[in-house]
């Protein structure tokens, strides 16, 4: 009979699609008027690091989409032998920050540039001093300062920037706008627009440097949650749908990055909530009462979807390191004619952490593939040390692995805790780090000295959370906020299950800490060493 009545619902229109392009792949989800997901499609991508820059081609985006959305429009005819026509609301959302830059005929202008290259301290450093508020390397405005100061050529003939999310709903609908949650991830946000004393400040530089543009027109137009954003056009269907089967004509909500999705995803939009994305990169963001009283170039000032203040500590790297250390595992037990399942080996050696020395046998890990900000970190070096006194032992290196992909966070909250005093009741963790159970959850909740709560929906990502914006557009009552959304309609069912921390571990953790922090020269010295010696 379920399967009957979601039949009926594809086939009426009313479900609602949601799609985020990740930093290794772009998933789609499908959920119905319940928001429960009843159909998802995936394609695994990676981004590439051409003339030292972090890139992933624009053709990619399309055939990542055609391919996620074929999975997914598939497994709705098989599980239901409905074709999917209509939609009844669709969100894109994907990794913030990073430069498109495109001139008036809509041409690239050059290689996209992603939130993971560390190339524009110069510009961040600047526009930090001229705004007084902090402007992070990976910041839109931080790339577009730093090719001005460049005197690169393309920049004279921008005449539009966006961010990936952007760009796709740009190309679906039309529209040039952007959530506020994206959107102040390319430049400072005050009461839902881009702050005008600032812009004003930059214009004035861009002036000086003889560019004829104004900053504000190239710049995407801010949108909140539940504000129409165009709707799907004959071309956009096909750019997702080539087989001709998607119809025109479903509205869109406002685009949004990923940050913004992972907050809808675990119910944290609301103030003194916070969560913790844990995958290729981590990020937390927590949602303020106040403003900060002083600039940390640590802490981002971004938005919710629903433009409520929040800091955000952002680091580069997460699990890239212990998923390369995976592989290793895996190819030595290949070579002995054993091919372990993924998710078996990762449970593994996750629970093998719980039962390490408490010093984690002196080893000390840095996880950094790209430059690490928030340590102080210029160039990516992965780095493993240890005292030679210290127990090599799985359990011990397992252990270091999962405190150096949060070591770089711990050092942003602190500031948060330590100096502002921020108050945050509940934190809530998504992202492959928590995908064993109760292991990254305990670590995370020890290392911060914060209950952790892993929701059950949370497993399916920002696409979700994307789909829960697009379904606010269809179905919020006037003068429905987010925040009485999600509480009232979505997660009324699903507090979660929350772990407090642990003694022992969180000992641990302030031992690595101890170490970590005083080796932080040996990295920068190791990643100088290394580049320098090309």
């Amino acid at each position: 009979m379920e399967q009957q009545q979601i039949r009926a619902l594809i086939e009426s229109g009313k479900t609602v699609l949601g799609i985020e392009l990740g930093s290794t792949r772009i998933k789609a989800v499908l959920v119905d008027a319940a928001h429960r997901p009843i159909a998802a499609g995936s394609h695994a991508w990676e981004s590439r690091l051409e003339n030292g820059i972090w890139t992933y081609p624009l053709e990619e985006v399309w055939a990542g989409i055609r391919a996620c959305y074929a999975q997914l429009a598939a497994q709705v005819h098989e599980r239901y032998g409905a074709a999917l026509a209509r939609i009844g609301a669709i969100g894109f959302s994907g990794m913030m920050h990073g430069y498109l830059a495109f001139d008036k005929s809509g041409n690239l202008l050059t290689p996209f540039r992603t939130w993971r290259n560390t190339i524009t301290g110069q510009a961040a450093e600047a526009l930090t001093s001229l705004f007084s508020f902090n402007i992070p390397q990976r910041w839109s405005i931080a790339h577009l300062y730093q090719a001005m100061l460049n005197r690169e050529e393309h920049v004279k003939d921008v005449a539009y920037l966006t961010t990936l999310a952007g760009y796709v709903h740009w190309q679906l609908t039309g529209q040039k706008v952007l959530g506020v949650g994206d959107a102040s991830g390319m430049f400072p946000i005050e009461d839902n627009a881009y702050s005008r004393p600032m812009l004003a400040k930059f214009q004035q530089e861009a002036d000086e440097m003889g560019y004829t543009w104004k900053i504000e027109d190239l710049l995407p137009t801010v949108l909140p949650a539940g504000a129409a954003a165009g709707t799907l056009t004959e071309t956009g269907a096909r750019l997702i749908d080539p087989s001709g089967t998607l119809l025109l004509g479903a509205p869109l909500c406002p685009p949004e990055g990923d940050a913004g999705t992972g907050m809808a995803a675990t119910n944290s939009v609301a103030v003194h909530t916070g969560n913790v994305s844990a995958g290729t990169s981590i990020f937390s963001m927590v949602v303020l009462d106040k403003p900060l009283h002083a600039v940390y170039p640590e802490i981002d000032l971004v938005a919710t979807p629903a433009g409520q203040p929040v800091a955000m500590v952002h680091c580069n790297t997460c699990t890239s390191d212990l998923d390369a250390w995976a592989g290793l595992f895996t190819e030595l037990l290949s070579g002995f004619g054993h091919e372990p399942d993924k998710a078996a080996l990762y449970d593994l050696l996750y629970q093998k952490a719980l039962e390490a020395d408490g010093d984690c046998g002196s080893i000390v890990s840095f996880n950094y593939y790209s430059g690490e900000p928030v340590a102080g970190a210029a160039e990516g070096c992965p780095l493993l040390t240890r005292r030679p006194d210290g127990r090599l032992t799985l359990a011990n290196f397992m252990r270091a692995q999962l405190f150096s992909a949060m070591a770089a966070l711990r050092i942003g909250m602190d500031i948060l805790f330590e100096k502002e005093h921020v108050r945050l009741d509940r934190l809530t963790g998504h992202g492959g780090f928590f995908k064993t159970k109760g292991v990254g959850q305990r670590m995370m909740a020890s290392a911060m000295g914060v209950p952790v709560s892993v929701l059950e929906t949370a497993g399916e990502g920002g696409a979700w959370g994307i789909a829960l914006l697009a379904s606010f557009l269809l179905y919020r009552t006037e003068g429905e906020t987010l925040e009485g959304y999600l509480a009232g309609k979505v997660f009324c069912t699903d507090a979660g299950e929350s772990l407090a921390p642990d003694d022992g571990l969180r000992r641990s953790f302030e031992q690595f800490m101890a170490r970590y922090i005083p080796c932080l020269a040996a990295e920068q010295k190791a990643a100088a060493a290394l580049y320098d010696s090309k």
